[in-house]
């Protein structure tokens, strides 16, 4: 066997690896977490708001 034709193949063997790895690796959602995070923060804001006019 040539070994020039062992590196091709060893290099798309790796090149088909690390594209199917790329592909099947979970998406951060940020938006989805930035999002709820400001929401629970207004709602915290408004609570405080309230027991603060309460006099609690």
């Amino acid at each position: 066997m040539n070994k020039k034709n062992m590196y091709i193949g060893v290099g798309l063997g790796a090149l088909a690896c690390g594209a199917a790895a790329m592909m099947l690796k979970p998406h951060k959602k940020h938006k989805m977490k930035s999002s709820v995070g400001k929401a629970l923060k207004t709602m915290g804001d408004v609570a405080e708001s309230i027991s603060d006019t309460m006099g609690w």
